[in-house]
């Protein structure tokens, strides 16, 4: 639904309100309208207005020196991400940094010990190691960020080579159905491979691997998990590791959408996704209502590699002669639709359900299949 009128811009507490494909970035490259910004005060054109209303509640423009603790966490583990992945995740500035507007994950070629186990797991213990061949971070918003539908938009220049394996993805923060997947996943988005030889079905001779992918992971905790996605390819041949795109999904209460560049190319909706899980006395429930897709979820941001998924396709494996690899982040943004008229609490906070300021094209695949 669009807006009739202009969006006058005000800045209260850090909170903006903005147009849905706005650019906020004061140093921002390439920028593409005319808006003129000074300071901390944003102004916006009649196109952005325009386009929705969706109230900025959340950012990181990584203007700073340091990765931001108030913001972001590490998680610090060598457990492979449970996909047999060949690296493990530091909080070295090595791995991880912010310099000139941009926060950067290097992946890289070097024997490393750590904690075997997940952070989160049960087992963790940081005397129980296990050494792996690659090194990486991985950062999350979990409480620190934390939301119940929005539109979360970052703009990022991927990696290449294969074997590698940039996300962009989120996880519930309160696991309120069960273990994986049941609690469900959703992916922003995932590339692995870039500029290796594609093995798309649709792909010409000499191709190379270019498509990123949207994808949400929920039903039974693993094995029985079940998941449903596409993929999509930029314009014009373009690679997504030549150059910086942005990435961003629209979550409302009931269905996804996923865009690049602002191009809606993928919709899923809760007819298709759905939670089971068992409750204190092993009886089998099915989730009510968009479950599990109406708990509160955070933000990660990770470059693996190597794991089942990368090292299964294209030239398989993962390419010896990788010494370093980088994922490159210009920003990231959260959103929620200020003409939302649904509204959950949860401990006093009111969430908006992300209705009303839907972005969508009738060109847009509906996703129906599972896999």
């Amino acid at each position: 639904m669009k807006a009739n009128f202009l969006l006058s811009a005000i800045v209260l507490s850090n909170i903006y309100i903005v147009a849905c494909n706005s650019d906020l970035k004061r140093n921002n490259h390439n920028r593409e309208d005319n808006t003129e910004i000074t300071g901390d005060d944003v102004k916006l054109t009649k196109n952005e207005a325009s386009m929705g209303q969706w109230q900025l509640v959340w950012n990181d423009e990584f203007e700073g020196i340091a990765i931001d603790t108030q913001k972001w966490r590490h998680e610090i583990n060598c457990y492979g991400g449970g996909n047999d992945e060949k690296q493990c995740y530091t909080a070295r500035s090595n791995n991880s940094f912010v310099a000139n507007g941009v926060l950067t994950i290097v992946a890289r070629k070097e024997q490393y010990t750590g904690p075997a186990f997940f952070d989160d797991a049960i087992e963790y213990n940081a005397n129980n190691t296990r050494t792996l061949p690659y090194t990486s971070a991985r950062i999350r918003t979990k409480g620190l960020g934390d939301w119940t539908y929005g539109r979360f938009e970052i703009r990022a220049q991927l990696p290449e080579g294969q074997g590698t394996w940039p996300a962009i993805w989120m996880l519930p923060t309160d696991w309120d159905y069960g273990g994986w997947a049941s609690s469900g996943e959703i992916d922003i988005m995932e590339a692995v491979n870039l500029k290796a030889k594609s093995d798309d079905e649709n792909a010409s001779v000499n191709e190379l691997e270019a498509r990123v992918h949207g994808t949400l992971h929920y039903g039974k905790t693993s094995p029985y998990n079940a998941y449903s996605g596409t993929s999509y390819k930029l314009p014009d041949s373009a690679n997504p590791a030549d150059g910086f795109h942005r990435y961003a999904l629209e979550w409302e209460r009931g269905e996804m959408r996923w865009y690049v560049d602002d191009v809606h190319y993928a919709t899923q909706r809760e007819d298709l996704w759905y939670t089971e899980y068992q409750d204190g006395n092993g009886n089998w429930l099915i989730g009510k209502d968009d479950a599990p897709f109406n708990k509160r979820f955070h933000l990660l941001i990770n470059l693996a590699v190597g794991g089942k998924w990368p090292a299964s396709v294209n030239d398989k494996g993962i390419d010896e002669a990788i010494v370093e690899e980088r994922l490159l982040i210009d920003y990231v943004r959260v959103y929620q639709c200020v003409l939302s008229s649904e509204t959950k609490t949860k401990t006093k906070t009111k969430t908006k359900s992300g209705k009303g300021c839907a972005t969508i094209s009738a060109g847009a695949e509906l996703v129906t299949r599972r896999k």
